[in-house]
């Protein structure tokens, strides 16, 4: 069992004791008189400090698209993802109440359609989305969020050379803005090259490859705005200590971002767990830039793990708060 200990603490704080969840809010007195007739602002959550605070979940959804799948022992091509992952999907997310939603592994524009019509259902609507594709015709990444998306970005020239081969960024970058009642805050996903080997290329020197690619993006982008807000997430496909996120986590002091250490409610820190295998590790993660530290609640920060969680994927969803 392939286990990261850390705690939910930014990474270079994570060696001090556990934090433990602070006490609910005591709910607000009732008003005197009825409320006006008019339609409701968005909702703002609060944080211990009593400031606006944005609910950002990350989640590798595990193949929410059409896809050949086995159905009583037999492959069937152009299967759907089955209902009962997908409710249990929806059911593994619905207490943390995301005001964000990061997503890895959705297909296309119709899936992203199906995943908002179920998050409605349950009462938890995320109306607005940016889909955003690389070199991989089937599994894409996408943001879903309680506010106006506002701008995004394509990143061009996503491609890298091993040998005398050139190979693309499979899911290449999703790169959006949203501007929130907390400020705004600019998300970046990816989906990196798997741990599957593939017959014409390396897939660790693959995966290095896509890592160097993000870290020349992000370098670019504090380059022009050191107070840059980011929020970079989603399947790394790769250990803590492994070449591939120290690459992606940088070096500098102006560009060396924080990563978000988190814990479950056991204590446990895997996110994704290798059936075949039997291996449980942590590839899944959440950096922010230099400018975000303090607007990351620490102590709020944890891995779902609700009962929902083993049969919707086979990664488990993060929660990250900022404020």
């Amino acid at each position: 069992m392939a286990l990261v200990c850390s705690s939910c603490k930014e990474e270079d704080r994570s060696a001090g004791g556990i934090g433990q969840p602070p006490p609910s809010a005591a709910p607000a007195p009732a008003l005197a008189v009825p409320a006006p007739a008019v339609a409701e602002p968005p909702r703002v959550r609060e944080t211990k400090e009593d400031r606006p605070a944005i609910r950002f979940v990350t989640y590798n959804v595990e193949n929410w698209l059409t896809m050949e799948r086995f159905v009583n022992g037999k492959a069937v091509p152009g299967v759907a993802k089955p209902e009962k992952e997908r409710r249990a999907v929806v059911e593994a997310i619905l207490s943390s109440k995301p005001d964000v939603l990061g997503i890895s592994e959705i297909g296309n524009e119709s899936d992203v359609e199906d995943l908002k019509k179920h998050l409605s259902d349950a009462g938890m609507p995320l109306p607005h989305s940016h889909l955003s594709r690389g070199g991989d015709p089937t599994r894409s990444l996408v943001i879903l969020s309680r506010f106006p998306i506002g701008s995004t970005k394509v990143h061009g020239n996503l491609s890298y050379r091993l040998g005398d081969r050139e190979y693309v960024m499979q899911r290449g970058i999703l790169d959006a803005s949203v501007n929130t009642p907390a400020g705004a805050f600019r998300f970046l996903g990816v989906h990196l090259k798997s741990k599957r080997e593939v017959e014409d290329g390396d897939q660790e020197e693959m995966r290095r490859s896509e890592a160097h690619l993000l870290r020349r993006e992000l370098d670019r982008i504090l380059q022009e705005d050191p107070q840059a807000r980011l929020v970079v997430y989603g399947d790394f496909n790769d250990t803590r200590q492994s070449p591939t996120i120290k690459t992606v986590h940088g070096s500098g002091n102006g560009s060396r971002l924080k990563m978000i250490a988190l814990k479950d409610s056991r204590g446990h820190y895997w996110t994704h767990h290798w059936s075949s295998e039997d291996v449980y590790s942590r590839i899944d993660y959440v950096f922010v830039s230099p400018a975000l530290g303090r607007a990351v609640d620490w102590d709020l920060c944890k891995i779902l793990d609700n009962e929902a969680v083993a049969a919707a994927s086979d990664h488990r969803p993060l929660l990250v708060v900022l404020k």
